[in-house]
């Protein structure tokens, strides 16, 4: 029966890790495809291999995440990791219909609520130290370094031809948006290898003794390849908004967004193993490159929207993986 439910369990989560390719695998792309520097289809071939490579290199923000709670070793431990992915599912499937790019947090806010629902213990100062402040920190950081790299692109082209400048930062994008994706593997990708592992170790498949949390090779290449389905199924509602809805991006724009979201993702996660969101990176930076020209050019109403979905992510999340667990334990989950 623990088996089976395992199973159960890794289905969802790869479920997430699916809805989660509407979101952030889409917006690693969503920058070249607008400004036409990729095609949908070279740009979804390019995020899926280097999304592959970034999940193979380090599992260190899976470790992050799957020690933020100290599940039972035990059917209900599964119930618990169970009703974190189901909260975070719903809450992605959300934000994906209203077109918001939302966050791969998502999942972190559904292991703190099954967690709170079930009285699991949970590691506070993780949260704190390794979610909470990098969520606050890294967008802000992209907005800033964001503007300030392109403020230096213009005035370092300030007398160079306009159409030789875009096609060279045509060129630009697309070692950009590779990077893009790499940093997106070594991020989102391992948010749910985490979980899984986490599973393996609550059933005993996975040898988790003296703090190790060894991930399968075979869980990095699943959670891989269900991120690109994902993106090719469902990312381009947030591409649009993302794209053009935030800013009407150029490729001097899109370059210098996707440079400073890539080396704030890879920084995050080989140095601090904190699990950001490439959502809340990419878009800041966005806005960031978009502000250079005039604050105005910026649609502030619908960054407050998007705004206001990152806020309510790990709440709302929470809020559900809660109910999911109540429904769980009242028909003897």
């Amino acid at each position: 029966m623990e088996t089976a439910g395992l199973v159960v369990l890794i289905i969802v989560a790869l479920g997430f890790d699916y809805t989660n390719g509407f979101h952030d695998a889409a917006n690693a792309i969503a920058t070249s495809v607008s400004t036409r520097a990729l095609t949908p289809r070279a740009a979804l071939l390019l995020a899926a291999v280097f999304n592959l490579v970034g999940s193979l290199v380090s599992v260190k923000v899976a470790n992050t995440v799957g020690s933020i709670i100290k599940a039972p070793e035990s059917s209900h431990g599964l119930v618990i990791v169970f009703a974190a992915v189901v909260g975070a599912i719903v809450w992605n499937l959300i934000t994906w219909y209203f077109g918001l790019p939302s966050s791969s947090h998502a999942l972190i806010g559904g292991l703190v609520g099954a967690a709170l629902a079930s009285s699991t213990s949970i590691e506070w100062h993780k949260v704190l130290e390794k979610v909470v402040i990098p969520m606050i920190v890294s967008p802000l950081v992209g907005f800033v370094a964001a503007y300030l790299l392109m403020l230096i692109l213009l005035w370092i082209f300030r007398k160079a031809a306009p159409r030789r400048v875009n096609q060279g930062f045509k060129y630009g994008q697309w070692a950009s948006s590779a990077a893009m994706s790499y940093g997106h593997g070594t991020q989102d990708a391992q948010k749910t290898m985490g979980v899984i592992t986490l599973a393996l170790i609550i059933t005993h498949h996975v040898d988790g003794s003296n703090g190790a949390f060894p991930v399968p090779l075979w869980v990095k290449l699943a959670c891989a390849i269900a991120i690109a389905l994902g993106t090719y199924s469902g990312g381009w509602r947030i591409m649009r908004t993302l794209g053009r809805r935030v800013f009407k991006l150029d490729n001097a724009t899109g370059f210098a967004a996707q440079s400073v979201a890539s080396g704030i993702l890879m920084t995050t996660a080989y140095v601090y193993a904190a699990p950001i969101s490439t959502t809340h990176v990419i878009t800041s930076s966005v806005m960031g490159a978009g502000a250079t020209r005039k604050f105005s050019a910026v649609r502030w109403g619908v960054a407050g929207n998007i705004l206001t979905a990152w806020v309510l992510t790990l709440p709302m999340a929470g809020l559900v993986a809660a109910a999911v667990y109540a429904v769980c334990r009242l028909f003897g989950g």
